[in-house]
């Protein structure tokens, strides 16, 4: 009996809560389309500190630009513009600071831009998509480096139905909540990651733009028959994984929002892949041996 009364005791433990992760287990990667890969690579690797993944998508065809455990999919096509921001953890905001300054001149007639706020460092791509750079913190876990949240606006009214969607559909943790004046359904997709939407009365694109996301999540069939049912299913399951991009208010049927998901087993083959991580501290001038790659020991 006194065991039985620890265990829903624990179980009612706000800190043993906070533990659990939920069916999504890892946002992956962010994949936005962009024209030209030698401003990409000026933007995301030089700039930004990140590294070109050396194993796959080596052509000037796409960009896989490692970020941590996390990746940026950057396919040469059309600019495609997130309606919102993409946050970052980086290890040294004052090096940040350096890298981008030292990619303006190679920027220079584009929508590139940054400038430094309160605990972040705002940095604007030749596209136009905006990042939000923070050092590492509490709220991140353990992220040294990597993508900690990916922020989306969403119409007046949406949050609610969007956090049910993620709660009875996705079956992972949301919550609704005021943040800046305006109503903001935050999404968990992983060890402090989240995805968040946030309602504005701004005017948003007319058409989806085609960003997308990966994620990973436990229970792959409870999603996929949810919009099977709805012939609502993107791309069919291929290689462990389909794609859906209508967020549904379970209750009400509602289109609430749009983002193409890509959702991945964790059958998937990718799943738990070894990110190759630069120390983007490093440069010839002051080249130190052994400390090639990323290490926060060696940035910190």
């Amino acid at each position: 009996m006194a065991a039985s009364t620890a265990v829903a005791t624990a179980a009612l433990d706000p800190a043993v809560a906070a533990e659990d992760l939920g069916n999504v287990v890892e946002l992956e990667h962010v994949n936005v389309t962009v024209p030209d890969q030698i401003l990409a690579t000026w933007f995301y690797i030089v700039g930004l500190g990140f590294t070109r993944d050396p194993y796959i998508n080596v052509s000037p065809a796409n960009l896989w630009a490692n970020a941590g455990d996390q990746e940026f999919h950057l396919p040469t096509r059309g600019p495609q513009v997130i309606p919102g921001h993409v946050g970052l953890v980086v290890p040294d905001l004052e090096a940040l600071k350096m890298r981008l300054k030292s990619v303006e001149q190679h920027l220079a007639g584009t929508q590139f831009a940054w400038s430094a706020q309160k605990g972040y460092v705002k940095v604007i791509c030749p596209w136009g998509n905006e990042f939000r750079c923070y050092e590492p913190r509490a709220e991140f876990g353990d992220m040294e480096v990597g993508v900690p949240y990916v922020e989306l606006l969403v119409k007046p009214g949406a949050a609610a139905g969007v956090a049910r969607f993620y709660q009875q559909v996705m079956q992972t943790d949301a919550s609704v909540n005021k943040n800046g004046g305006a109503k903001v359904a935050t999404v968990s997709v992983g060890a402090g990651q989240e995805l968040r939407f946030r309602e504005t009365s701004e005017p948003l694109p007319p058409e989806y733009p085609g960003h997308h996301i990966a994620v990973y999540v436990a229970n792959m069939s409870g999603p996929y028959a949810f919009f099977a049912e709805r012939g609502m299913i993107m791309e069919e399951m291929r290689n462990h994984q389909f794609r859906f991009k209508e967020i549904v208010d379970p209750e009400t049927g509602e289109v609430v929002a749009q983002l193409e998901h890509e959702v991945r087993s964790l059958k998937h083959p990718m799943f738990g892949r070894p990110f190759v991580n630069r120390n983007p501290a490093q440069i010839q001038a002051t080249y130190h041996k052994g400390s090639d790659t990323f290490h926060p020991a060696l940035v910190n």
